[in-house]
């Protein structure tokens, strides 16, 4: 496995003794099953993006494991054309229907409330407001997790499902239930904006990452059409694995993971998010001597001087991934 700058006696070091043996019940899998390395490599996007970029929402979705606080990632179909085979977060761009005026009568908080949260003064309510609804959309589409309810009733959530199988869109099959959404529990965590010269994509988004618990009695599962694997795993160990090349990361999820790593339970994650405004990030990108590197807000090269969130500043691509200069203990310490 490589471990380069992971000194041996550091805590990255140590962290990664016996790590393998747990591959397999991180990956919901049964003891034994074993874990394989990623059949992909991540290639770097050359040409300029001159687009505008597309209004997306992405849900960190948290539950607190027997060892402390966990995530849940999906990987993504190996023949999307976006990030496939790639570890993410659930979420997706904005629709038009996530705007329908009519939602605001299926939400907790009116939609001056939800552009206040968000901290966006050029983005209007509507828009704000159908932020919130695509985050819980693209969850319920991807894992089949209905958001903004402390818990679900059984018979709800097969209502929707059968729905949705049979062909019906998710804004016509909520508008005819009676359920209601309560957006307060969705927080707003980061706004991360791909920079014309994208390094893994060939869109551009804007994408709003919101922070929020696992409702109670609800279970995550994967698709088989967007995505392919269900992986609830602590923000370390998702690291780690990174390194070791078992599963392979965007650096939004890099950078998202790093952030969590701070944090020992759900709660306190949702205790920072609800402490402040989301902060944006607009990665800047440039070639140095030939490797593509990110840095971030708080790095010498990017213009806004005060740090986005904790952990490295830049990220560079070698060996078609993306790492940090002073290697894995540099995302975990």
């Amino acid at each position: 496995m490589d471990r380069r700058h992971a000194c041996p006696g550091s805590s990255a070091n140590l962290a990664t003794q016996n790590h393998a043996a747990r591959c397999a019940q991180t990956l919901n899998q049964p003891l034994g099953a074993g874990c394989y390395p990623i059949d992909i490599l991540m290639e770097l996007n050359t040409e300029i993006l001159t687009a505008p970029p597309l209004d997306a929402a992405t849900v960190v979705m948290l539950r607190d494991g027997e060892d402390g606080l966990q995530v849940l990632l999906m990987r993504r179909h190996q023949a999307s054309n976006v990030l496939g085979g790639v570890y993410v977060f659930p979420g997706g761009k904005l629709d038009a229907a996530d705007q329908d005026p009519q939602w605001l009568t299926r939400l907790s908080q009116d939609s001056a409330t939800l552009h206040q949260r968000l901290n966006e003064p050029d983005l209007s309510g509507e828009r704000a407001a159908g932020l919130f609804v695509a985050a819980m959309r693209e969850a319920f589409e991807e894992c089949k997790v209905l958001l903004g309810r402390q818990s679900a009733n059984a018979l709800e959530t097969q209502a929707l499902h059968k729905a949705l199988s049979q062909g019906q869109s998710w804004h016509n099959v909520f508008q005819s239930s009676r359920l209601q959404l309560h957006t307060e529990l969705l927080v707003p965590w980061t706004r991360w904006i791909t920079p014309r010269q994208a390094s893994v994509t060939n869109k551009r988004f804007d994408t709003r990452f919101f922070v929020t618990r696992l409702p109670d009695d609800q279970v995550a599962e994967h698709d088989n059409h967007e995505t392919t694997e269900t992986l609830w795993i602590s923000p370390r160990e998702a690291l780690l694995r990174y390194w070791d090349r078992d599963i392979e990361l965007a650096p939004p999820q890099i950078m998202s993971l790093v952030h969590l790593n701070r944090h020992a339970n759900a709660q306190s994650v949702l205790d920072e998010a609800m402490s402040r405004k989301p902060p944006v990030v607009q990665p800047e990108p440039y070639d140095n001597e030939g490797v593509r590197t990110i840095c971030y807000p708080g790095d010498p090269r990017h213009p806004v001087r005060q740090p986005a969130f904790p952990g490295p500043s830049r990220l560079r691509f070698i060996d078609k991934r993306f790492e940090p200069e002073l290697g894995l203990s540099a995302l975990l310490d």
